[in-house]
Formats: structure tokens, C-alpha cells, sequence
């Protein structure tokens, strides 16, 4: 249905998560849950979640990813293509995209950063989450390059599981998840780091 297939580490932890969202008033039915979706590239994940019942913004420095992603949605329903809002701008500066929460999920797959540049984006992102909201942060561990497969070689940009719960000590978050995922490839498995964060409920 949508291009490439979204990332199976993605797909276990958000298929099926509770979406609810505060209601405006009594009797007003809840809005769709909200999610960004950073570095979208073609959309994989963005299209996905749309299809799920997810409103998405989805940010990508790309205009080529973004226009490929814009036809891959052409081919699917008018409400789902309606709930994907593409924008063409730079990551580290989303508030001149107007990128502004709350949102019930944000994903940062395969985004690699400098360490300078990864951790206040890290915080930005904190802000923006809802109460209850999950911030997923997936890509090549550091390890990847002597005992891996693939992805970048420039350790400088890669991170562990670690680096992440200390870009987001003193957040307010909650760790739920912070493991290496092993992902097959047509060589060795890739080494993947996953962390889960929420922002606990009142």
C-alpha cells in the first residue's frame, strides 16, 4: 500500500497503542491523535500511521523524499491522505516549521546527529509530547560499525541506548524501553538502539 515498509521495531511498539486523547468537551467526540514523524523521507512510517487512524506531520529536509511520499499517498483514500501534513524543513529548527505539539507519538528513526545537535533536539521533542505521549528514538548503535552491518561509518553520529537516557535525563520522561535491537540484513545483523520514552499522565 505505501512504499518501502515501515520498520518492524516500529511497527511491534505503536501497532496497537492506546491512542486516546482528551476529549474538547462532554459529548465531543476526541480529536485523532496526533503524531510527528521526524526525518519522514518517502513517508513509510507517516503513511503507515495514517492508515492507522494517526494525524501526522511529517518533516523532512527532502523535497524529493517528500514529493515521492506525496505519490505514494495519491494511491490511497482521500481521509487517509487528508491526516499526513508534509513539510519540507530542517529538524533542528522546528519551531521556523512550525512544528508545535502536543503529540501522542514522535518518532526519530534513523536520525543521526552530532551529539551537540541530537540533544537539545531531544529536549524540543520532550516539550512536545502529551501527557501519556510516547517518544520513540530508533537507529544504528555505535557498536553497528566493528560488530554490524551497514548505515554509517562515522561513529560521531551514531549513539547507544545509554546516550539517549542521558540526552533525556531531566525531562520529565520515563524510560520505558532502552535495549539494542538485532536486525537482519543480507550480511550480519545490524545492530539497531532503541529507546521508549513517555511523558508520564497527571
Amino acid at each position: 500500500m505505501w512504499g518501502a515498509p515501515p520498520n518492524s521495531t516500529v511497527v511491534e511498539y505503536v501497532y496497537g497503542l492506546d491512542k486516546r486523547v482528551a476529549q474538547l468537551a462532554e459529548g465531543t467526540p476526541p480529536p485523532l491523535p496526533r503524531a510527528l514523524d521526524l526525518a519522514c523521507g518517502e513517508g513509510r512510517h507517516a503513511l503507515w500511521l495514517a492508515t492507522h487512524g494517526w494525524q501526522v506531520q511529517a518533516v523532512d529536509f527532502s523535497q524529493v523524499g517528500i514529493d515521492k511520499g506525496r505519490t505514494v499517498a495519491a494511491r490511497l483514500s482521500r481521509s487517509v491522505r487528508s491526516r499526513v501534513d508534509w513539510r519540507c524543513a530542517d529538524i533542528t529548527e522546528l519551531d521556523a516549521a512550525e512544528v508545535t505539539g502536543p503529540f501522542e507519538l514522535i518518532l526519530m528513526v534513523f536520525v543521526h546527529l552530532s551529539a551537540d545537535q541530537r540533544r537539545p533536539l531531544l529536549h524540543q521533542l520532550a516539550g512536545m509530547l502529551s501527557p501519556g505521549g510516547m517518544l520513540l528514538v530508533l537507529g544504528h548503535d555505535t557498536s553497528n560499525v566493528t560488530d554490524g552491518y551497514g548505515g554509517p561509518q562515522d561513529a560521531g553520529i551514531l549513539f547507544t541506548p545509554q546516550d539517549i537516557r542521558a540526552d533525556l535525563d531531566g525531562q520529565g520522561l520515563t524510560i520505558r524501553v532502552a535495549d539494542h535491537v538485532f536486525r537482519p540484513t543480507e550480511g550480519p545483523d545490524a545492530i539497531d538502539a532503541l529507546v521508549i520514552a513517555e511523558r508520564p499522565t497527571p
